[in-house]
């Protein structure tokens, strides 16, 4: 058995996806954050062998698809957020995953890949078998997936600058410095502006994400035609 471990923040208007503002309006932003972490939960749940962990930040209780989001939650090991900063806040997750989980590995996803399915995390967790971590590379220099062994490693994030275009390269170099053998991942993209929304969009026609990007589309093109 393997940990699945997404760490999420609640998609709250206002608080969610704010760099797709504009063209989205923060309602809208909120509800693509809400659908990408809908299809992440439906792929981690499918994915055998594996239990399911939620880390998150946030009020779901506030959070567009609020139900849906609770209903697919149901049967999860859930932790809330902790630390400092966002690196603090992942060695966090993983050593509390580590306390209530001993000697299962750990595959740690975010809520910013809805392309992930059950095929990819799968492959990963067959790479994670072979090695002592794998890390996935992100298009815009971070990364999307960190898996390891041993949780207690993800202690290296803490000095590592998060949401840069060196994030993953530093990590690489973090693990690495401490002895880790690592495999690489394929490069996936983020969903961090509209641009990139839209192109991970054009490849998963009839998902909850994509629909909810084609309804900033419609909505767009609508006042458009008002004007």
């Amino acid at each position: 058995m393997n940990v699945l471990l997404v760490v999420a923040k609640a998609p709250v208007a206002g608080l969610a996806k704010t760099r797709l503002c504009p063209p989205a309006t923060p309602r809208q932003a909120a509800r693509i954050a809400a659908a990408a972490l809908l299809d992440t939960l439906a792929a981690v749940r499918t994915t055998a062998a594996t239990v399911p962990v939620l880390a998150h930040t946030g009020r779901f209780s506030d959070a567009e698809c609020a139900a849906e989001l609770t209903a697919a939650l149901a049967g999860w090991h859930l932790l809330r957020q902790h630390g400092d900063t966002f690196a603090d806040r992942l060695a966090h997750a993983h050593a509390e995953v580590g306390a209530a989980f001993p000697g299962m590995p750990v595959l740690q996803i975010g809520m910013d890949t809805p392309q992930v399915c059950p095929g990819t995390l799968t492959d990963a967790l067959h790479r994670l078998a072979g090695a002592d971590a794998v890390l996935g590379p992100a298009a815009d220099g971070g990364w999307w997936a960190l898996g390891l062994h041993d949780p207690a490693q993800a202690a290296v994030l803490r000095p590592v600058p998060m949401s840069t275009a060196d994030t993953g390269r530093l990590t690489l170099a973090a693990l690495r410095d401490r002895g880790v053998r690592v495999a690489a991942l394929p490069v996936l993209r983020d969903v961090d502006d509209w641009p990139a929304a839209q192109a991970v969009a054009a490849g998963l026609p009839g998902s909850r994400f994509t629909r909810a990007v084609r309804a900033v589309d419609v909505a767009a093109a609508g006042h458009r035609a008002r004007r």
